[in-house]
Protein backbone atom coordinates (compact mmCIF):
# COMPACT_ATOMS: atom_id res chain seq x y z
CA UNK A 1 0.00 0.00 0.00
CA UNK A 2 1.04 3.58 -0.59
CA UNK A 3 1.57 6.04 2.23
CA UNK A 4 -1.74 7.80 1.45
CA UNK A 5 -3.66 4.50 1.54
CA UNK A 6 -2.18 3.59 4.93
CA UNK A 7 -2.84 7.13 6.19
CA UNK A 8 -6.51 6.91 5.16
CA UNK A 9 -6.94 3.54 6.86
CA UNK A 10 -5.24 4.68 10.06
CA UNK A 11 -7.34 7.87 10.15
CA UNK A 12 -10.58 5.93 9.65
CA UNK A 13 -9.63 3.30 12.23
CA UNK A 14 -8.53 5.92 14.77
CA UNK A 15 -11.74 7.92 14.32
CA UNK A 16 -13.79 4.77 14.84
CA UNK A 17 -11.93 3.47 17.90
CA UNK A 18 -10.92 6.77 19.46
CA UNK A 19 -7.42 5.64 20.47
CA UNK A 20 -4.80 3.14 19.35
CA UNK A 21 -1.38 2.20 20.66
CA UNK A 22 1.64 2.73 18.45
CA UNK A 23 2.61 -0.90 18.94
CA UNK A 24 -0.74 -2.03 17.50
CA UNK A 25 -0.32 0.26 14.49
CA UNK A 26 3.18 -1.02 13.82
CA UNK A 27 2.07 -4.65 14.00
CA UNK A 28 -1.13 -4.15 11.97
CA UNK A 29 0.54 -2.30 9.10
CA UNK A 30 4.08 -3.67 9.49
CA UNK A 31 5.52 -0.17 10.05
CA UNK A 32 9.05 0.76 11.05
CA UNK A 33 9.79 3.63 13.42
CA UNK A 34 10.44 6.17 10.67
CA UNK A 35 7.20 5.32 8.85
CA UNK A 36 5.27 5.63 12.10
CA UNK A 37 6.79 9.05 12.79
CA UNK A 38 5.68 10.20 9.33
CA UNK A 39 2.11 9.10 10.08
CA UNK A 40 2.18 10.86 13.46
CA UNK A 41 3.48 14.06 11.87
CA UNK A 42 0.66 14.04 9.33
CA UNK A 43 -2.17 13.24 11.77
CA UNK A 44 -0.96 15.30 14.75
CA UNK A 45 0.82 18.27 13.23
CA UNK A 46 -0.47 18.66 9.68
CA UNK A 47 -4.13 17.65 10.07
CA UNK A 48 -4.53 18.27 13.80
CA UNK A 49 -6.97 15.36 14.21
CA UNK A 50 -4.91 13.32 16.67
CA UNK A 51 -2.80 13.81 19.78
CA UNK A 52 0.05 11.88 21.37
CA UNK A 53 -0.51 10.43 24.84
CA UNK A 54 2.67 9.72 26.82
CA UNK A 55 4.53 8.56 23.70
CA UNK A 56 2.54 5.31 23.63
CA UNK A 57 -0.98 5.98 22.37
CA UNK A 58 -2.47 7.95 19.48
CA UNK A 59 -5.77 9.63 20.45
CA UNK A 60 -8.39 10.97 18.04
CA UNK A 61 -9.25 14.62 18.79
CA UNK A 62 -10.89 15.53 15.50
CA UNK A 63 -14.54 16.08 14.70
CA UNK A 64 -17.04 13.69 16.35
CA UNK A 65 -14.30 12.22 18.52
CA UNK A 66 -16.60 11.53 21.46
CA UNK A 67 -19.56 10.31 19.40
CA UNK A 68 -17.43 7.72 17.60
CA UNK A 69 -16.25 6.04 20.78
CA UNK A 70 -17.88 2.96 22.19
CA UNK A 71 -19.67 4.06 25.34
CA UNK A 72 -18.56 2.45 28.60
CA UNK A 73 -18.61 3.40 32.28
CA UNK A 74 -15.05 4.66 31.94
CA UNK A 75 -15.80 6.79 28.88
CA UNK A 76 -18.89 8.23 30.53
CA UNK A 77 -16.76 9.50 33.39
CA UNK A 78 -14.54 11.55 31.09
CA UNK A 79 -17.30 12.64 28.70
CA UNK A 80 -17.33 16.42 28.44
CA UNK A 81 -20.27 18.41 29.81
CA UNK A 82 -20.90 19.86 26.34
CA UNK A 83 -21.45 16.38 24.85
CA UNK A 84 -23.73 15.50 27.76
CA UNK A 85 -25.80 18.57 26.96
CA UNK A 86 -26.12 17.47 23.35
CA UNK A 87 -27.26 13.99 24.35
CA UNK A 88 -29.67 15.26 27.00
CA UNK A 89 -31.30 18.24 25.32
CA UNK A 90 -34.52 17.73 27.23
CA UNK A 91 -32.70 17.72 30.57
CA UNK A 92 -30.73 20.98 30.97
CA UNK A 93 -27.81 20.86 33.38
CA UNK A 94 -28.51 22.56 36.68
CA UNK A 95 -26.33 25.53 37.56
CA UNK A 96 -24.07 25.08 40.57
CA UNK A 97 -21.92 27.30 42.74
CA UNK A 98 -18.29 26.26 43.06
CA UNK A 99 -14.73 27.53 43.16
CA UNK A 100 -12.88 27.50 39.86
CA UNK A 101 -9.45 28.45 38.68
CA UNK A 102 -9.99 30.18 35.34
CA UNK A 103 -7.29 30.58 32.69
CA UNK A 104 -7.57 33.04 29.83
CA UNK A 105 -5.04 32.50 27.05
CA UNK A 106 -4.79 34.85 24.07
CA UNK A 107 -2.63 35.23 20.99
CA UNK A 108 -0.42 38.34 20.92
CA UNK A 109 -0.89 40.82 18.05
CA UNK A 110 -3.22 38.62 16.04
CA UNK A 111 -4.33 41.70 14.07
CA UNK A 112 -0.86 42.03 12.54
CA UNK A 113 -0.87 38.35 11.67
CA UNK A 114 -4.24 38.64 9.92
CA UNK A 115 -3.02 41.66 7.94
CA UNK A 116 0.20 40.01 6.74
CA UNK A 117 -0.83 36.38 6.24
CA UNK A 118 -3.12 34.77 3.74
CA UNK A 119 -6.38 33.69 5.43
CA UNK A 120 -5.54 30.03 4.89
CA UNK A 121 -2.12 30.48 6.47
CA UNK A 122 -3.66 32.43 9.36
CA UNK A 123 -6.16 29.63 9.92
CA UNK A 124 -3.34 27.10 10.06
CA UNK A 125 -1.41 29.22 12.57
CA UNK A 126 -4.42 29.55 14.88
CA UNK A 127 -5.34 25.89 14.49
CA UNK A 128 -1.87 24.68 15.40
CA UNK A 129 -1.64 27.13 18.30
CA UNK A 130 -4.99 25.95 19.68
CA UNK A 131 -4.01 22.29 19.21
CA UNK A 132 -0.81 22.88 21.19
CA UNK A 133 -2.77 24.50 24.02
CA UNK A 134 -5.50 21.85 23.97
CA UNK A 135 -3.06 18.96 24.32
CA UNK A 136 -1.52 20.50 27.44
CA UNK A 137 -4.85 21.57 28.95
CA UNK A 138 -6.36 18.11 28.56
CA UNK A 139 -3.30 16.56 30.20
CA UNK A 140 -4.01 18.60 33.32
CA UNK A 141 -7.76 17.89 33.09
CA UNK A 142 -8.77 21.43 32.30
CA UNK A 143 -12.05 22.13 30.50
CA UNK A 144 -12.00 24.43 27.47
CA UNK A 145 -15.25 26.37 27.79
CA UNK A 146 -14.87 28.61 24.75
CA UNK A 147 -12.67 29.30 21.75
CA UNK A 148 -12.91 33.09 21.56
CA UNK A 149 -11.37 33.77 18.16
CA UNK A 150 -7.69 33.32 18.91
CA UNK A 151 -8.27 33.08 22.67
CA UNK A 152 -9.12 30.21 25.00
CA UNK A 153 -11.28 30.29 28.12
CA UNK A 154 -10.36 27.34 30.34
CA UNK A 155 -11.78 26.07 33.63
CA UNK A 156 -9.77 24.04 36.13
CA UNK A 157 -12.07 22.46 38.69
CA UNK A 158 -14.97 21.65 36.36
CA UNK A 159 -16.51 19.20 35.71
CA UNK A 160 -14.15 17.35 38.11
CA UNK A 161 -12.66 19.27 41.04
CA UNK A 162 -9.14 18.52 42.30
CA UNK A 163 -7.43 19.75 45.42
CA UNK A 164 -4.64 21.21 43.26
CA UNK A 165 -6.59 22.86 40.44
CA UNK A 166 -4.70 26.14 40.84
CA UNK A 167 -1.39 24.29 40.54
CA UNK A 168 -2.64 22.42 37.47
CA UNK A 169 -3.61 25.69 35.81
CA UNK A 170 -0.25 27.35 36.42
CA UNK A 171 1.70 24.26 35.35
CA UNK A 172 -0.40 24.03 32.20
CA UNK A 173 0.39 27.67 31.45
CA UNK A 174 4.12 27.12 31.85
CA UNK A 175 4.00 24.04 29.64
CA UNK A 176 2.07 25.91 26.95
CA UNK A 177 4.75 28.62 26.95
CA UNK A 178 7.45 25.95 26.71
CA UNK A 179 5.71 24.52 23.64
CA UNK A 180 5.83 27.78 21.68
CA UNK A 181 9.40 27.30 20.41
CA UNK A 182 8.71 23.96 18.68
CA UNK A 183 5.36 25.34 17.49
CA UNK A 184 7.06 28.29 15.77
CA UNK A 185 9.61 25.98 14.15
CA UNK A 186 6.78 23.77 12.92
CA UNK A 187 4.79 26.69 11.52
CA UNK A 188 7.78 28.06 9.63
CA UNK A 189 8.02 24.79 7.75
CA UNK A 190 4.26 24.44 7.15
CA UNK A 191 2.86 27.74 5.92
CA UNK A 192 3.70 29.34 2.59
CA UNK A 193 4.47 32.81 3.92
CA UNK A 194 6.98 33.82 6.55
CA UNK A 195 5.56 34.76 9.93
CA UNK A 196 5.89 38.50 10.60
CA UNK A 197 6.87 37.58 14.17
CA UNK A 198 6.94 34.40 16.25
CA UNK A 199 3.70 33.21 17.78
CA UNK A 200 3.43 34.65 21.30
CA UNK A 201 0.70 34.39 23.91
CA UNK A 202 -0.42 36.01 27.16
CA UNK A 203 -1.97 34.02 30.01
CA UNK A 204 -4.01 35.23 32.97
CA UNK A 205 -5.11 32.98 35.86
CA UNK A 206 -7.53 33.80 38.68
CA UNK A 207 -9.34 31.69 41.30
CA UNK A 208 -12.73 32.46 42.79
CA UNK A 209 -16.39 31.58 43.20
CA UNK A 210 -18.63 31.24 40.15
CA UNK A 211 -22.03 29.92 39.22
CA UNK A 212 -21.57 27.48 36.35
CA UNK A 213 -24.24 25.92 34.24
CA UNK A 214 -25.95 25.78 30.89
CA UNK A 215 -26.45 28.99 28.95
CA UNK A 216 -28.24 29.43 25.62
CA UNK A 217 -31.17 28.12 23.63
CA UNK A 218 -31.87 24.56 22.51
CA UNK A 219 -30.09 25.27 19.21
CA UNK A 220 -26.85 26.33 20.89
CA UNK A 221 -25.98 25.57 24.48
CA UNK A 222 -22.79 26.31 26.34
CA UNK A 223 -21.42 25.55 29.78
CA UNK A 224 -20.32 28.93 31.13
CA UNK A 225 -19.15 30.19 34.51
CA UNK A 226 -20.70 33.49 35.53
CA UNK A 227 -19.26 35.87 38.07
CA UNK A 228 -16.26 38.09 38.54
CA UNK A 229 -13.65 35.33 38.24
CA UNK A 230 -13.64 34.87 34.42
CA UNK A 231 -13.63 38.64 33.90
CA UNK A 232 -10.64 39.09 36.21
CA UNK A 233 -8.74 36.30 34.43
CA UNK A 234 -9.32 38.10 31.12
CA UNK A 235 -8.08 41.40 32.62
CA UNK A 236 -4.95 39.69 33.97
CA UNK A 237 -4.25 38.29 30.52
CA UNK A 238 -4.43 41.82 29.12
CA UNK A 239 -1.80 43.02 31.64
CA UNK A 240 0.63 40.18 30.96
CA UNK A 241 3.70 40.72 28.82
CA UNK A 242 4.10 38.45 25.77
CA UNK A 243 4.96 34.87 26.74
CA UNK A 244 4.28 35.40 30.44
CA UNK A 245 1.70 34.29 33.00
CA UNK A 246 0.09 36.71 35.43
CA UNK A 247 -1.84 35.33 38.41
CA UNK A 248 -3.91 36.97 41.13
CA UNK A 249 -3.06 36.98 44.83
CA UNK A 250 -5.83 34.45 45.47
CA UNK A 251 -4.26 31.99 43.05
CA UNK A 252 -0.77 32.75 44.32
CA UNK A 253 -1.79 31.81 47.87
CA UNK A 254 -2.92 28.40 46.61
CA UNK A 255 0.41 27.71 44.87
CA UNK A 256 2.81 29.53 47.21
CA UNK A 257 6.10 27.68 47.46
CA UNK A 258 5.34 25.58 44.37
CA UNK A 259 6.28 28.28 41.85
CA UNK A 260 8.74 31.15 41.83
CA UNK A 261 6.74 34.34 41.33
CA UNK A 262 7.63 37.99 40.88
CA UNK A 263 5.38 40.41 42.72
CA UNK A 264 3.95 43.08 40.43
CA UNK A 265 2.29 45.10 43.18
CA UNK A 266 -1.30 46.33 43.34
CA UNK A 267 -2.82 46.91 39.91
CA UNK A 268 -6.08 48.59 38.93
CA UNK A 269 -8.23 46.41 36.69
CA UNK A 270 -11.04 47.74 34.53
CA UNK A 271 -14.38 46.95 36.12
CA UNK A 272 -12.85 45.96 39.48
CA UNK A 273 -13.34 48.46 42.29
CA UNK A 274 -10.27 47.76 44.47
CA UNK A 275 -6.68 47.32 43.21
CA UNK A 276 -5.50 43.70 43.11
CA UNK A 277 -2.07 42.34 43.99
CA UNK A 278 -0.67 40.47 40.99
CA UNK A 279 2.24 38.12 40.40
CA UNK A 280 4.19 36.98 37.36
CA UNK A 281 5.07 33.29 37.34
CA UNK A 282 8.77 32.73 36.65
CA UNK A 283 9.24 28.97 36.93
CA UNK A 284 8.29 25.94 38.96
CA UNK A 285 9.98 25.71 42.35
CA UNK A 286 11.87 22.72 43.72
CA UNK A 287 9.14 21.87 46.24
CA UNK A 288 7.04 18.97 44.97
CA UNK A 289 4.04 19.55 47.23
CA UNK A 290 2.41 22.16 49.42
CA UNK A 291 3.66 20.26 52.44
CA UNK A 292 7.27 20.50 51.28
CA UNK A 293 6.78 24.21 50.74
CA UNK A 294 5.34 24.53 54.26
CA UNK A 295 8.31 22.65 55.75
CA UNK A 296 10.67 25.34 54.48
CA UNK A 297 8.76 28.02 56.36
CA UNK A 298 8.53 25.98 59.56
CA UNK A 299 5.97 23.56 61.01
CA UNK A 300 3.92 23.74 64.17
CA UNK A 301 4.40 21.03 66.83
CA UNK A 302 2.74 17.69 66.05
CA UNK A 303 -0.25 17.19 68.36
CA UNK A 304 -2.66 14.27 68.83
CA UNK A 305 -0.75 11.68 66.82
CA UNK A 306 1.17 9.89 69.58
CA UNK A 307 -0.38 6.49 68.88
CA UNK A 308 0.14 6.61 65.11
CA UNK A 309 3.69 7.95 65.51
CA UNK A 310 4.55 5.25 68.05
CA UNK A 311 3.35 2.57 65.62
CA UNK A 312 5.54 3.95 62.84
CA UNK A 313 8.53 4.14 65.15
CA UNK A 314 8.01 0.50 66.20
CA UNK A 315 7.92 -0.58 62.57
CA UNK A 316 11.07 1.44 61.93
CA UNK A 317 12.89 -0.27 64.78
CA UNK A 318 11.80 -3.66 63.42
CA UNK A 319 13.18 -2.73 60.00
CA UNK A 320 16.49 -1.77 61.58
CA UNK A 321 16.62 -5.25 63.14
CA UNK A 322 16.29 -6.85 59.72
CA UNK A 323 12.53 -7.35 59.47
CA UNK A 324 11.27 -5.53 56.38
CA UNK A 325 8.17 -3.45 57.01
CA UNK A 326 5.46 -1.87 54.87
CA UNK A 327 3.05 0.72 56.29
CA UNK A 328 0.16 2.33 54.39
CA UNK A 329 -1.23 5.64 55.64
CA UNK A 330 -4.66 6.24 54.16
CA UNK A 331 -7.20 8.96 54.82
CA UNK A 332 -8.83 12.18 53.68
CA UNK A 333 -6.74 15.08 52.48
CA UNK A 334 -5.42 17.40 55.18
CA UNK A 335 -5.49 15.06 58.19
CA UNK A 336 -1.69 14.87 58.55
CA UNK A 337 -0.45 11.89 56.50
CA UNK A 338 2.46 13.79 55.02
CA UNK A 339 3.41 15.13 58.45
CA UNK A 340 3.62 11.60 59.90
CA UNK A 341 5.83 10.49 57.01
CA UNK A 342 8.01 13.56 57.57
CA UNK A 343 8.43 12.66 61.24
CA UNK A 344 9.67 9.18 60.30
CA UNK A 345 11.99 10.73 57.73
CA UNK A 346 13.42 13.15 60.29
CA UNK A 347 14.13 10.33 62.73
CA UNK A 348 15.84 8.26 60.05
CA UNK A 349 18.00 11.19 58.94
CA UNK A 350 19.05 11.90 62.53
CA UNK A 351 20.23 8.30 62.79
CA UNK A 352 22.30 8.62 59.60
CA UNK A 353 20.17 6.64 57.18
CA UNK A 354 19.51 7.26 53.48
CA UNK A 355 16.04 8.17 52.25
CA UNK A 356 14.81 7.57 48.71
CA UNK A 357 11.41 9.05 47.94
CA UNK A 358 9.00 8.01 45.20
CA UNK A 359 6.18 10.32 44.20
CA UNK A 360 3.20 10.19 41.87
CA UNK A 361 2.72 12.83 39.21
CA UNK A 362 -0.50 14.77 38.64
CA UNK A 363 0.02 14.80 34.89
CA UNK A 364 0.80 11.23 33.81
CA UNK A 365 -1.09 7.96 33.77
CA UNK A 366 1.69 5.38 33.55
CA UNK A 367 2.04 2.47 35.90
CA UNK A 368 4.51 2.56 38.74
CA UNK A 369 7.95 1.36 37.76
CA UNK A 370 9.47 -1.49 39.76
CA UNK A 371 11.39 -0.14 42.74
CA UNK A 372 14.22 -2.53 42.00
CA UNK A 373 15.12 -0.34 39.02
CA UNK A 374 15.61 2.73 41.21
CA UNK A 375 19.07 3.66 42.44
CA UNK A 376 18.67 7.36 43.18
CA UNK A 377 16.20 9.57 45.07
CA UNK A 378 14.06 10.17 42.01
CA UNK A 379 10.43 9.49 41.21
CA UNK A 380 9.87 5.77 40.73
CA UNK A 381 6.87 6.16 38.47
CA UNK A 382 3.63 7.97 37.82
CA UNK A 383 0.07 7.25 38.89
CA UNK A 384 -3.28 8.29 37.40
CA UNK A 385 -4.05 12.00 37.83
CA UNK A 386 -7.73 11.37 38.63
CA UNK A 387 -7.34 10.99 42.36
CA UNK A 388 -6.61 13.61 44.99
CA UNK A 389 -5.05 10.96 47.24
CA UNK A 390 -1.78 10.44 45.37
CA UNK A 391 0.41 7.80 46.90
CA UNK A 392 3.82 8.85 48.16
CA UNK A 393 6.34 6.28 49.21
CA UNK A 394 9.69 6.51 50.89
CA UNK A 395 12.15 3.69 51.23
CA UNK A 396 14.45 3.92 54.23
CA UNK A 397 17.57 1.83 53.87
CA UNK A 398 19.52 0.75 56.95
CA UNK A 399 22.95 0.78 55.35
CA UNK A 400 24.95 3.33 53.37
CA UNK A 401 26.45 2.76 50.91
CA UNK A 402 24.14 -0.05 49.81
CA UNK A 403 23.91 -2.47 46.91
CA UNK A 404 20.76 -2.28 44.77
CA UNK A 405 18.69 -5.47 45.16
CA UNK A 406 18.85 -7.91 42.27
CA UNK A 407 15.30 -9.24 42.26
CA UNK A 408 13.59 -7.87 45.37
CA UNK A 409 13.96 -4.95 47.80
CA UNK A 410 16.48 -5.22 50.59
CA UNK A 411 15.17 -7.03 53.66
CA UNK A 412 16.66 -4.36 55.88
CA UNK A 413 14.31 -1.64 54.70
CA UNK A 414 11.02 0.01 55.51
CA UNK A 415 8.46 1.35 53.11
CA UNK A 416 6.01 3.99 54.27
CA UNK A 417 3.22 4.91 51.82
CA UNK A 418 0.77 7.77 52.10
CA UNK A 419 -2.34 8.11 50.01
Amino acid sequence: MTFDEILDQVREMLQSKGRMSYRALKRRFDLDDEYLEDLKAELIKAEGVAADENGEVLVWVGKDSLESRVQSPESEKVQSPRSKVQSQETQPLEAERRQLTVMFCDLVDSTALSAQLDPEDLREVIRQYQATCTTVIQRYEGYIAQHLGDGLLVYFGYPVAHEDDARRAVRAGLEILAGLAPLNAQLSAMIRARLPHPVQIRIGVHTGLVVIGEIGSSEKREILALGETPNVAARLQGLAEPDTIVISALTQRLVVGLFECQELGPQTLKGVTAPMALYRVIREAEAQSRFEAAVRTGLTPLVGRDEELALLHRRWEQAKEGEGQVVLLSGEAGIGKSRLVAEVQARAVQQGFVILQGRCSICYARSWLPTTKTRSPMCWGQAPPNSSCCCRSLRIFSRMPFKPPRSHPSRKSAVVSRR
